[in-house]
């Protein structure tokens, strides 16, 4: 199985996982935690512990899926091991990296128009087995031999009112129970596609996730837009050789050799022979 083939295949699948997760008006089908005396203890809004409980539920629905369809669905040995989810392909034994990525989004109004941000999304070390792309550590399988690696995305609203994690229930009052996020959207997509050029979250070495929704939905982030065919190329040049402030001084570097892909295409500009497979017939600007 190929990368395209498995992706066609794994996009179909999550097609009707909205309907899975919510009710008829487009409510979390979750309203809390219930222990053996039947009492219902309510979920806070806290995206960990949303993330955590979503996993859960559709991990056995995408085990169902690599059963009908040839594969094999590891989790990882570890839990800050990456990805979340190994596909292995039974014949041939391709690997397909799959990764959660769960965030809610807000609606507001900008000049008159809609816009959908959302809170944040990270996808993955740029350090380590990134740069590394042989290494096994805190990696289920080595980078380079995976055929594709993907985010199945999840993102939903946050509902206004809760009933808060002071309150417990009885199942008598379930149909009560106010749901604490609503209004899942789900994507999959490359992670090449959906990437920014900078870090995503303060000082830690994760790689930044597009803001705007729809952008996210599509797969339409700064490599894909700039560089088009070649963005997945540049996109592994650009993180595996980015550098930190830190990093560049260890190297015996003033500072980093870029840090956005403006600087970065300067750069390049001024190296390019040794990167002729990736930028041949590219336009620089001047």
């Amino acid at each position: 199985m190929n990368s395209i083939e498995f992706y066609s295949l794994l996009s179909a699948e999550i097609n009707s996982y909205k309907q899975l997760l919510e009710t008829d008006n487009e409510e979390w089908i979750i309203k809390g935690f219930i222990d053996v005396d039947k009492t219902i203890y309510t979920i806070s809004q806290d995206t960990k512990v949303v993330s955590k409980i979503i996993e859960i539920i559709l991990i056995p629905k995408l085990k169902s899926f690599a059963e009908r369809n040839g594969l094999t669905l590891e989790l990882p040995d570890a839990q800050n091991y990456y990805p979340d989810l190994t596909f292995k392909d039974n014949q041939d034994g391709s690997l397909f990296a799959v990764d959660f990525k769960t965030t809610y989004y807000e609606v507001k109004m900008r000049n008159g128009v809609e816009e959908k941000k959302i809170n944040g999304m990270t996808l993955g070390a740029f350090s380590g087995y990134f740069r590394n792309r042989e290494s096994t550590k805190n990696i289920q399988h080595p980078y380079n031999q995976y055929k594709s690696h993907l985010v199945l995305g999840i993102v939903y609203r946050q509902t206004d009112e809760i009933d808060g994690e002071f309150k417990t229930f009885s199942l008598e009052d379930l149909s009560r129970i106010r749901s604490v996020i609503k209004s899942f959207i789900f994507f999959l997509q490359p992670k090449y596609k959906i990437a920014i050029d900078h870090p995503g979250s303060g000082n830690t070495k994760n790689i930044g996730g597009v803001a705007d929704l729809d952008k996210l939905v599509n797969g339409e982030g700064p490599f894909v837009t700039t560089f088009g065919e070649r963005a997945e190329g540049v996109f592994d040049d650009y993180w595996i050789n980015y550098r930190t402030a830190a990093e560049a001084n260890q190297e015996g570097l003033d500072h980093p050799n870029y840090s956005d892909l403006e600087s970065y295409l300067t750069y390049k500009r001024h190296s390019i022979e040794s990167d002729r497979n990736l930028f041949d017939d590219f336009h620089f600007s001047d």
